[in-house]
């Protein structure tokens, strides 16, 4: 029998999958993947301004929520590759709708800054 979760209750797990995914750096990752596999240093010059430690730390996270997997090869240095799991791929449309919104309304969210800073000066 699946459990009832209700995430406005204080105690409620899905809290923290909510702050995960609230976080811009899980965001841009799984953004990033929605493609297919990327290896770790591609993320790292894709996602520009997280730190390698960011990175590994969101990556880990990530991967513990079983949102996407992590394959290793044996080369020299060794090869990370990073991937949605099944369970991430249902979040695509959601994670590209939230990331890209941004961009898309971004002049309207500074001018309704600008408004609102103005107004608050008088």
């Amino acid at each position: 029998m699946l459990q009832a979760y209700n995430v406005y209750e204080d105690r409620c797990p899905t809290r923290m999958v909510l702050d995960r995914l609230a976080d811009k750096w899980a965001l841009l990752i799984l953004d990033r993947l929605e493609s297919g596999p990327v290896r770790f240093n591609h993320l790292r010059r894709d996602i520009k301004g997280i730190s390698q430690k960011v990175l590994s730390q969101t990556l880990k996270k990530l991967e513990r929520d079983g949102l996407l997997s992590r394959a290793v090869f044996p080369t020299v240095p060794v090869t990370v590759e990073y991937a949605l799991t099944p369970l991430g791929r249902t979040l695509t449309q959601t994670v590209a709708a939230l990331a890209h919104w941004a961009e898309h309304n971004m002049d309207a969210v500074l001018a309704a800054q600008d408004a609102y800073d103005a107004s608050a000066d008088r």
